[in-house]
């Protein structure tokens, strides 16, 4: 699941959601918004059975995947599209 919260001027706060263990073990999400940092932006898990992490970024369209342990790479279905990097975001 991917949640989008508008927040004060032109920044949205992008927030992604998997389940707590699929896959299993760490899983950070990597894409244009980061530089492709496998780490940087690693899915913290929540009281709810989730795990989540957010980033803010301003308007535009950025491409990301996820990064599982082992170098498993994997889209999201709840992308807005998807492209040649894998999953797109639109704010």
């Amino acid at each position: 699941m991917i949640k989008r919260n508008k927040l004060f001027g032109n920044k949205t706060r992008v927030t992604f959601c998997l389940p707590v263990n699929q896959p299993a073990g760490p899983v950070s999400v990597v894409g244009t918004f980061n530089g492709w940092e496998p780490g940087a932006h690693e899915l913290k898990p929540r009281r709810d059975g989730t795990r989540t992490v957010s980033v803010t970024v301003p308007p535009g369209s950025y491409q990301f995947r996820y990064l599982a342990t082992d170098g498993h790479w994997f889209d999201d279905e709840n992308a807005d599209g998807f492209g040649p990097h894998g999953g797109e975001i639109r704010v």
